[in-house]
């Protein structure tokens, strides 16, 4: 349906919003209108203002988020700011980033049924909608669990739930993608589109992981940058345009590659979905640039487990381990890793990946095995003296964070230490610098995004100085230009001796910075291989809930002989554009 013939639901009017600790505006002279079921993608890069308009359209700025707005924005016709925050949320539901946050019931059909209670629904027809909204959500049989016990994707099914029960007409995904791994991602990306369908109701996703976001079709993508729409274009005409590397927004990879390979693309080739882009003039051109470079191009990342000769650095040997006796988390892993590697850890919610590194840290005690550094058992060793070598970041950023502003929580660990003012300062302000955290150096980390609170928690334990550093989803809300900055700065301490382990479901992670890829399923380890031959093997992408890479939809699609090959060629070309050698 065409706009003309729809009404306006959202109306930004020359609005700009200020927050309170701010010295200029997040949002300036904003001009867009949203229509009636439409669904409409708004990207940007950290701190570009997205998030901001996100707050605004459902009233979390200025009522949880203190500033100043000028200009008109209007919600079904009324002014915003004639509206408070609870009839805001009759027209506006929200879906947070961050699904624990927004929990207040017991168990998840009390959650759902939250909004319904206040309202004084009658007990039976609360039923019938928290069933109804349950079902339609995907949640149907977790209705008597604890919405804390369950995986991210199911956490965040729940949020759903309780906005479709409310009856909103407009729902806003604000970064639906951030806490969740690549198959949940793509389930929640299509669960948000059948909604859509089926109910007509207007979507709003904000998100800056533009491949994902594309896996079902949105009607217009929204650019911001620097507080500014910058884009207001269909899919096509974005991706065929320059502003996405203007604004910091990664393409998604099998338009890189179409690139790498000389191909010029434009809007009539449909390039905003993989499964129906016209890709006749291109396939003969990704043939010939595959095997052009495909005999040099057998990924020789390091040194790494099948070719070095060195002793390990870190060796876990037969390791168990159980929160609950009978209920064995990891079974007999065994796995070395050599000083200066770079090893991703992959597998399904629940394989054992953040256990694994909480024995490292000894968080907790094997049941049976033994975890040696350098060839001494450090079995008896305590957390501090493990946390002198070994620096951890958690997945949740919530769950390490204790001070009020930035700066405190970066040099907070120095402190401890003992480590002199002047010293604190220096290397403080160097991992403020490389984690992008320098402009926010004295905010109060409650006003920060999630992305923004994880890379405080990174430079935190970077500035520590460890030998082995643990990373549990550091790319979790990340935008493309931070992520960059902050992976290349790791990678350049790796010169330095750094060991880095990666808990991660980050394709572009596993394929651009890691030299091994260590799978584990039920307990075990399944495969301890090279990242492209764990990507390019259907089995293993399965057991990892791991999602197929659009480079091999691309050479499947273009009739490649050997995608294995032309995923190898991807990754050397694409190291070789950024400068680093193999």
């Amino acid at each position: 349906m065409d706009n003309q013939s729809r009404e306006p639901v959202i109306v930004f009017d020359g609005f700009s919003y200020q927050y309170r600790v701010q010295t200029s505006p997040s949002l300036a002279d904003i001009h867009l209108k949203i229509y009636e079921g439409e669904k409409v993608l708004i990207l940007g890069p950290s701190g570009s203002g997205k998030s901001t308009l996100a707050h605004c359209i459902n009233g979390l700025a200025p009522y949880f988020y203190p500033g100043t707005a000028t200009g008109s924005l209007t919600i079904r016709g009324t002014e915003t700011k004639e509206l408070d925050l609870f009839r805001l949320s009759d027209r506006v539901g929200t879906v947070l980033q961050d699904p624990d946050g927004q929990f207040v019931g017991l168990t998840v059909a009390e959650d759902i049924a939250f909004r319904m209670e206040n309202d004084a629904v009658p007990l039976p027809e609360m039923k019938e909608r928290v069933r109804a909204a349950a079902e339609e959500a995907g949640i149907l049989e977790h209705l008597e669990a604890s919405p804390h016990s369950l995986s991210g994707g199911q956490k965040q099914r729940i949020t759903v739930a309780g906005v479709i029960s409310s009856g909103v007409g407009i729902l806003l995904f604000d970064e639906p993608l951030a806490n969740l791994d690549p198959d949940a991602g793509r389930k929640a990306i299509e669960q948000i589109d059948r909604i859509h369908r089926e109910t007509g109701k207007t979507i709003l996703i904000i998100e800056h992981r533009l491949e994902e976001a594309l896996h079902r079709q949105v009607d217009r993508i929204i650019v911001i940058q620097e507080g500014r729409i910058v884009a207001d274009l269909k899919p096509d005409e974005l991706l065929t345009s320059p502003l996405l590397v203007e604004a910091g927004i990664r393409e998604p990879l099998y338009l890189t590659a179409l690139r790498y390979a000389g191909g010029e693309v434009e809007a009539r080739h449909r390039p905003s979905r993989l499964d129906t882009m016209e890709l006749g003039p291109f396939a003969e051109r990704l043939k010939a640039w595959t095997e052009g470079r495909q005999s040099n191009d057998r990924l020789e990342i390091g040194a790494t487990h099948e070719r070095s000769h060195e002793p390990p650095l870190l060796e876990l040997a037969g390791i168990g381990f159980g929160y609950e006796p009978g209920k064995p988390i990891l079974r007999d892993v065994s796995l070395s890793i050599r000083k200066g590697e770079r090893v991703g850890i992959v597998g399904k919610n629940g394989a054992g990946k953040s256990t694994l590194s909480k024995l490292i840290c000894g968080f907790h005690k094997p049941t049976s095995g033994s975890i040696r550094y350098e060839g001494r058992d450090i079995g008896g060793d305590t957390i501090k003296e493990r946390a002198q070598r070994v620096g951890f970041v958690l997945q949740n950023p919530n769950h390490m964070i204790s001070k009020t502003l930035v700066h405190e929580e970066i040099a907070l660990g120095l402190k401890a230490r003992g480590i002199g003012e002047e010293e604190t300062a220096r290397r403080a302000q160097e991992a403020l610098r490389v984690c992008g955290l320098a402009p926010y150096r004295n905010w109060p980390i409650s006003a920060l995004s999630f992305g923004q609170r994880k890379r405080v928690t990174i430079a935190s334990v970077l500035v520590l100085q460890p030998e082995v550093l643990i990373l549990d989803e550091p790319t979790a809300g990340q935008d493309y230009r931070h992520y960059n900055e902050m992976m290349e700065f790791i990678m350049r301490l790796r010169e330095e001796g750094l060991t880095v382990l990666f808990i991660t479901h980050d394709l572009h992670l596993l394929l651009e910075y890691t030299d091994r890829a260590i799978v584990l399923s039920d307990g075990g380890v399944l495969a301890d291989a090279f990242p492209d031959d764990v990507l390019t093997d259907p089995e293993l992408v399965r057991e990892a809930s791991l999602k197929e890479t659009s480079l091999m939809g691309l050479a499947r699609r273009a009739g490649l002989s050997d995608p294995r090959g032309f995923v190898r060629t991807f990754i050397a070309e694409d190291r070789a554009k950024r400068g680093r050698s193999r």
